[in-house]
């Protein structure tokens, strides 16, 4: 299959290349036609270097178009491609210095412009966006190969579906109510309008009409109608004045004081231009007034860019800036241009040839502290005072700084990493390493050794020398657990005892086989052979027969001896000595006459000597390993290695080893046996010498570049400490912070604006106003102008420049002025008020007289025009204050604050204490107008201290004692406890889970093992038959024997104590009483049972046991013995068992006793169980070799209590209000490491706040614009005003505020005061910006620019002035976070209206029913008719042949289209005429219902004409 597939690939391939070959080559293919050369997938790029010069190559084949392939020399090698070229071979560390370039994604192109398909736009339209991926060098983003980045990561997607939005109509408020009308008698207007919500998108339709007018008539007019009105035109622009003092000479300001004029004219009603004659009841205003000529504000051309504050090469680097200025030649005076910016900047990347690449910056770390147990110890440990010998789990921490990098390109070598010094931590960018890390300290593991073993025989120390006659005798015992560091560290192993006659063999009785007469004699004296084993022996030295006597049938019957008891002491003094004894007892008496009589009960019992050795001891004892030191003896070769390479020789540890006399002391060392003296020296790795690695000195932090205000600063320096010095190394520096005071910074200057004298007020020339009133006198309204300044706080003249970028806003240059004509009321300067007699009381009080001539006329003595005097209350200077607002949280005092230079590591530091709140000071003054707290001599709060209450932890008990094993023989468990001594509190370390007590918490369990032989039954000799039936004759019959059974201590060395018989298990104690019969005389007397055997083989139930005796008297002849084997059944758990393996439970972790967490050690145990369940002892398992498939010991770990870990805290944020009473700072910190285990939680208060001084809030209020005034005349271009007043309130926006002096608002910008009004046909106002509106889809946003509108609607006062009115504007803007609208019809049948989901009722291009984008709309075919109110009056159908225009009043029909999607339109001004037409086809493509009905119509219409015509004819 995959032959046939390549087949078929390569034939049409071939035809392809055929086809290509025939189109391109001007010469017919002779050689054969249908074949062609393939060529096959290039190779793996290979070559020695990383870079250019690589080498790839292909295979090319010559195939047949049918897909076999033959030799190269039946294809044209003209044609024959290349199957080598040279490539570019990919490293690894080619990723730092390749990557993608990502382009901006393009517009978004419908798919139907790709396809050709068109459908019905339901939710939007699908369209496709492409954009440019490149692979470049990061360096200077020149183009590479794809392959190179394609090698580390996969190409990103070159394009991406995107959604195109249906067109979207204009929708527009419901209409106003209607206006007054315009006319108090005759015919006038009314007007109503509405406002756009949503401008137009994605050719949706446009903006309907946004005004209505009708007619009104109000009432007849009585008498003739007022059809003339005088109306005043605006002034015209300023012209040149020639006089030389109306200019000042200054080429900064060179301001010129020229006039203006304006036209009076009389119209008529409709607006035409009538002569004045016809409006003779009015007098004319005045035409000409005094003006600044307008002059534009004028700078010099741009200066030369400055250099870039890039100067290196890396496009992942943030691009740099560069600015240019230029110069202020001339000021803008009389409402000229406003100056431009003289300061612009521009992001830049550096040019030209040679830039080097930018530094990068990379995160380093110092070497790891040591490990730390103590940090994890809880408050209450007893081990916080001792530290020594503390282990298992720690933390350990280090410090995080920054380093520049430098990266050298170079394609045929790696780059090489330099490290430098460390910088500012704000430069490395990415996540920062870990200042912290759970670590371990391995525990000591304690050395433990077995019992001891029992004492061997008296031996030669060596029986190859057995020079001296002294011999040793040894006791020995084995480590179980070996301890760290090796034997050294455990108790001594052997103990000796000096003896005498020693031998390096001896015997061992195994046991004596049976007496054998002599002379083939059925009883009497004989002898028994030993069967031995030889002990240590390299001699063949047999032990001879022992004598022994086989009683005759009449002779007494003795018992065999016991086994020797264990030796009563273990060692022999002058008080004790070591006693071993063995019995036996009268098991048939002898008969009267002609047998040997029984011996007396002292020869029934033996005693001899042991351990006879003196109570002397004698075991080496070694000391501590000393210090490893260098080996002399190696040191020549150790001098000639490298000095260059840091290696570690090897030296010699010694410890002292002396000999031990117990109970004693030291003695000389020729007391103890040689062969097992310790090793007193030993080889060992003298650890490397380690140097102290610290970094260069960082440069010396910037000290200010600007000016200060006489605050010092410094600057400094510092280095870390990467590794520290160890075993003899380099020290490291006392110095690693360096610090140094700046230069003196120069003091800041000041810069204000001086004013000089204003000069003379100007008038219109008298040329121009020689027919206006006052034109004789010289007198009336002007304009006067004066200098002003820049100057520093000391006086001197500065650049106005500096002015204008730090002074107050510039005064004015110009401002009105009046001269007084004769009949003008002229009045002398104000007089300074009256002194107050003191603060807060009476009043004061300043006056002015009038002067001349203004003395004698009568309305210059009106008071309410002109006012003589003013009184004021006397200021008073009392202020109240009072705290306001709530308390700040309680703050620790900080500490000295250092700059960030490095990433420091807390430790367990406990944030409590005293600290101090506060709260925020208000001041008013005597009217409780707010005013700065330094008026009430405040700094602005009130402090008190406060506890941050101390996290306490949760306190437990000492560990209890263990309690018993809970099983006497085999495994069980042993249990200690910690009980809750006090919980914690605010935050303190959290107890481990409570149980349901809430009072012990904490357990430790534990396996334990008892040995089941630990105690034992001792049972001693049976005691003399008492027979009950006495025959003295014959001293036979049944009796009783009775022995004495105790529990006994188990040792090595024996059976030694006695103790409760409890502690014994009571199923295997012996009989104490037995009844039996005692032989007679010539009877056969058989030995004790010998114990049932067969049972250690698993218990089938299908075997037997069996048990023996053998005889010790024959009986007399004629007589046999009785039976001497008995058997039974092996009956399963009754005297037959299974025997098996019982694994227990693991053990809680257990550590070491100075460990706090960290590894540890679980372990459980072995125990071996009889088929009835009971614990026997091991060896009845061991026997049977059952097989052991557990783990004994696991290593387990306890996690270890981990505090949180929190970063400083930051810096106080700026005042969240600029003034006011609830203005707050806040401070936050994070968490660094979250807590771990039973670790101290974090803090719930990550942040903090305190009240911010309070500031009083000053703000410009205006008052209620006047009425329009137009000099005494009706309409025409008048003015009106309003007043600006300074008010202070508190910020709280409850609306109370109070005026205060208006210097206290300087520096706030003033709304312009004066506004446009017109008696005809005028644009309104622009409404209020809508709300911002986002493109979306079933409620989500979609990728474009969510936008605001507005618009301004045309009102008409005349019927006649209609036309003349000027066109609607609506204007967008982009803005944040909008909206998504959705629209439904409200309402009921007799009145339906559209809303908007945000409760406007809106109208417009809204459609009847619901589309899947949630617009109303109408049904197909069908279109809304609104009433003159705006509201839906019906759906009807679509109209054929009367269209609605512009005139007709009564209703709005629309239709909706769909085109080409384009982008938001920013301002759409002109007229918006009303398109109604009418759109064959439907939104699904097809023909609408109506154009067939049309098309019919037609088609009957045309049949009746030609019908018509053919009749004529």
């Amino acid at each position: 299959m995959v032959t046939k597939n390549l087949s078929m690939h390569r034939s049409a391939l071939c035809h392809y290349l055929l086809k290509a070959s025939f189109k391109a080559a001007s010469f017919p293919l002779r050689l054969c036609t249908n074949l062609c050369v393939l060529p096959g997938p290039w190779g793996r790029c290979m070559g020695s270097e990383c870079g250019p010069g690589g080498s790839q190559s292909r295979a090319v084949w010559c195939a047949h178009v049918e897909g076999w392939t033959t030799l190269h020399t039946n294809c044209l090698q003209s044609t024959r491609p290349a199957n080598q070229q040279s490539c570019f071979r990919v490293c690894d560390w080619h990723k730092d210095l390749y990557d993608w370039q990502l382009g901006e994604w393009n517009q978004c192109v419908p798919v139907s412009l790709r396809t050709g398909r068109t459908g019905v736009c339901l939710q939007g339209e699908e369209g496709i966006q492409t954009r440019e991926v490149n692979c470049v060098l990061k360096a200077d983003s020149s183009a590479a190969d794809d392959a190179i980045c394609e090698y580390f990561e996969p190409k990103p997607r070159q394009e991406q579906a995107c959604l195109i939005p249906c067109p979207q109509d204009c929708v527009v408020t419901e209409f106003t109510p209607w206006t007054t009308c315009s006319k108090t008698c005759g015919l006038g207007l009314q007007n109503r309008v509405r406002s756009v919500m949503a401008p137009p998108l994605f050719g949706g339709l446009p903006c309907p009409n946004l005004t209505d007018f009708q007619t009104c008539v109000p009432r007849a007019c009585e008498g003739r109608e007022t059809v003339f009105s005088l109306k005043v035109g605006g002034w015209s622009e300023c012209k040149i004045n020639r006089n030389k003092l109306n200019r000042l000479e200054d080429n900064l300001w060179n301001m010129e004081i020229g006039y203006q004029s304006r036209q009076v004219v009389c119209v008529h009603r409709n607006g035409s231009t009538v002569s004045l004659r016809l409006c003779p009841h009015w007098s004319l205003p005045e035409t000409f007034q005094s003006c600044l000529m307008t002059k534009d504000c004028v700078v010099s051309e741009w200066s030369v860019w400055g250099s870039c504050s890039k100067t290196c090469s890396d496009p992942s680097v943030p691009q740099g800036t560069r600015s240019r200025s230029r110069q202020l030649i001339r000021l803008a005076s009389g409402g000229g241009s406003e100056c431009p910016q003289l300061e612009e900047s521009q992001a830049c990347e550096p040019e030209g040839d040679g830039v080097p690449p930018c530094a990068t910056y990379a995160w380093r770390t110092t070497q790891w502290s040591e490990c730390r147990v103590d940090a994890l110890l809880s408050q209450q440990d007893r081990r916080r005072g001792n530290q020594t010998g503390l282990c298992g789990g720690g933390v350990q921490s280090r410090e995080v700084y920054c380093i520049q990098s430098q990266i050298i390109l170079m394609l045929k070598a790696k780059p090489v990493h330099l490290a430098s010094k460390p910088v500012d931590v704000q430069l490395c960018k990415g996540t920062t390493p870990s200042t912290t890390q759970l670590c371990h300290i391995p525990c000591p593991v304690e050395c433990e050794v077995s019992l001891w073993g029992a004492w061997g025989p008296c031996t030669f120390e060596n029986c190859n020398e057995r020079v001296v006659k002294k011999g040793f005798k040894f006791r020995r015992r084995t480590i179980t657990n070996y301890p760290t560091g090796g034997e050294g560290n455990c108790p001594h192993l052997v103990e000796a005892i000096p003896c005498d006659d020693p031998s390096c063999f001896s015997w061992q009785l195994v046991k004596l086989e049976e007496c054998i007469p002599e002379e083939d004699m059925d009883c009497g004296e004989g002898t028994q052979n030993p069967q031995v084993r030889c002990v240590n022996s390299q001699e063949e030295v047999y032990p001879s027969s022992v004598a022994c006597v086989v009683p005759c049938p009449k002779d007494c019957a003795l018992s065999l001896w016991t086994e020797w008891s264990t030796c009563s002491q273990t060692c022999s003094s002058k008080t004790a000595e070591g006693k071993q004894m063995r019995t036996r007892a009268i098991l048939a008496y002898n008969a009267g006459e002609g047998g040997s009589g029984c011996p007396n009960t002292s020869a029934l019992q033996e005693v001899r000597n042991c351990n006879e050795h003196p109570c002397i001891v004698y075991h080496w004892q070694t000391g501590p390993w000393g210090q490893c030191v260098e080996d002399t003896t190696t040191s020549t070769l150790n001098s000639s290695s490298s000095a260059e390479k840091s290696t570690c020789t090897m030296g010699v540890q010694t410890r002292k080893v002396i000999c031990i006399k117990v109970n004693v002391g030291q003695v000389p060392p020729k007391k103890c046996p040689e062969a097992p003296r310790p090793e007193s020296v030993r080889p060992c790795l003298l650890p490397c010498k380690r140097d102290c690695i610290v970094t260069p000195f960082s440069e010396w932090t910037e000290c200010p570049t600007s000016c200060a205000n006489g605050q010092k600063n410094k600057q400094f320096r510092y280095r870390m400490i990467i590794q520290m010095s160890a075993n003899g190394g380099q020290e490291c520096p006392d110095v690693l912070y360096e610090e140094k005071d700046c230069a003196t910074p120069s003091v800041c200057p000041g810069y204000r604006w001086k004013t000089h004298k204003w000069r003379k007020c100007q008038l219109v020339p008298w040329s121009i106003r020689r027919d206006s009133k006052g034109a004789q006198e010289n007198c009336g309204a002007g304009v006067q102008t004066r200098a002003i300044s820049c100057r520093q706080l000391d006086g001197t003249v500065a650049d106005v420049f500096q002015c204008l970028k730090f002074a107050s806003s510039m005064p004015v240059m110009s401002q009105p002025c009046q001269l007084l004509c004769r009949d003008d009321c002229q009045l002398s300067n104000w007089s300074k008020f009256s002194p107050c007699t003191s603060d807060c009381v009476g009043v004061r009080t300043r006056r002015r007289a009038l002067v001349g001539k203004s003395k004698k006329k009568d309305k210059c003595k009106n008071g309410q025009m002109y006012p003589l005097s003013e009184t004021q209350y006397c200021p008073c200077d009392k202020y109240n204050a009072q705290p306001v607002g709530n308390w700040s949280d309680c703050i620790l005092p900080e500490g000295r604050v250092e700059s960030a230079v490095v990433m420091k590591v807390q430790g367990d530091v406990k944030e409590c204490g005293q600290g101090y709140r506060y709260q925020a000071m208000v001041c008013y003054d005597q009217d409780n107008k707010l005013v700065e707290t330094s008026r009430c001599n405040s700094h602005g709060y009130i402090e008190e201290a406060c506890i941050v209450p101390c996290p306490s932890d949760c306190k437990l008990s000492e560990w209890s004692n263990w309690s018993r094993c809970s099983k006497s023989c085999g495994s069980g468990v042993k249990v200690r406890s910690k009980w809750l001594r006090e919980k914690p509190y605010n935050g303190g370390r959290p107890c481990p889970k409570l149980d349901h007590l809430n009072q012990v918490n904490v357990y430790e369990v534990v396996p334990c093992v008892s040995d089941c032989s630990q105690y034992i039954w001792v049972a001693e000799p049976w005691s003399v038959w008492k027979v009950s039936n006495v025959d003295l004759k014959e001293n036979c019959g049944e009796g009783v024997q009775t022995r004495r059974v105790r529990c006994m201590l188990n040792t090595v060395d024996g059976p030694s104590d006695a103790v409760e018989d409890y502690l014994c298990d009571p199923e295997e104690m012996p009989q104490g009483t037995r009844e039996n019969r005692l032989p007679c005389p010539e009877d056969c007397v058989l030995s004790d049972w010998i114990c049932f055997i067969g049972l250690l083989k698993p218990c089938s139930g299908k075997r037997d046991r069996e048990r023996t005796a053998f005889a010790l008297r024959l009986p007399k002849e004629g007589e046999d013995c009785p039976v001497s084997m008995q058997t039974e059944p092996c009956l399963l758990n009754r005297n037959c068992f299974h025997y098996s393996y019982n694994i227990t439970d693991w053990s809680t972790c257990q550590l070491s006793a100075n460990a706090v967490c960290g590894i540890g050690l679980k372990t459980r145990m072995l125990d071996c169980v009889r088929s009835d369940g009971k614990s026997v002892d091991l060896k009845y398992c061991e026997e049977l070799r059952l097989e052991k498939k557990w783990q004994m010991n696991a290593s387990c770990t306890v996690e270890c209590p981990v505090n949180c870990l929190l970063s400083d805290w930051s810096a106080w944020s700026d005042c969240s209000q600029t003034c006011g009473l609830e203005g707050k700072m806040w401070r936050r910190r994070t968490v660094v490491e979250a807590s771990q285990g039973d670790g101290r939680p974090c803090p719930s208060q990550m942040e903090q706040w305190k009240p911010c001084p309070v500031r009083p809030c000053y703000r410009w209020q205006y008052g209620p614009w006047s009425e329009c005034r137009v000099e005494e005349v009706v309409c025409g271009v008048g003015l009106r005003f309003r007043n600006l007043s300074c008010f202070v309130s508190d910020g709280s926006g409850d609306g109370k505020s109070s005026i205060v002096e208006e210097e206290l608002c300087a520096g706030l910008e003033q709304a312009m005061t004066l506004l446009i009004c017109s008696g005809d046909c005028y644009l309104m106002e622009w409404s209020d910006w809508s709300p911002c509106q986002s493109v979306c889809v079933k409620g989500q946003r979609l990728d474009f620019t969510p936008v605001q509108v507005r618009s301004r609607a045309v009102i008409a006062q005349e019927p006649e002035n209609i036309a003349q009115c000027p066109d609607q504007e609506w204007q967008t803007r982009p803005c944040s976070i909008g909206e998504c609208y959705e629209y439904q019809w409200m309402g009921s049948p007799q009145l339906i209206w559209c809303q908007r989901s945000d409760a406007i009722n809106v109208t417009g291009a809204i459609l009847h029913h619901f589309t899947s984008e949630g617009v109303c709309m109408c049904k197909e075919g069908y279109t809304e008719v609104l009433t003159a109110e705006g509201m839906l009056e019906q759906c009807t159908p679509i109209p054929v042949l009367e269209i609605p225009t512009a005139v007709d009043k009564k209703s709005d029909v629309k239709t909706s289209r769909a085109i080409n999607p384009t982008l938001p339109t920013t301002e759409q001004p002109g007229r918006v005429g009303r398109t109604w037409y009418l759109q064959p086809f439907g939104p699904d493509g097809k023909l609408k219902t109506w154009v067939y009905g049309v098309a019919a119509g037609v088609f009957v219409l045309l049949v009746f004409i030609v019908s018509m015509i053919y009749l004529a004819w």
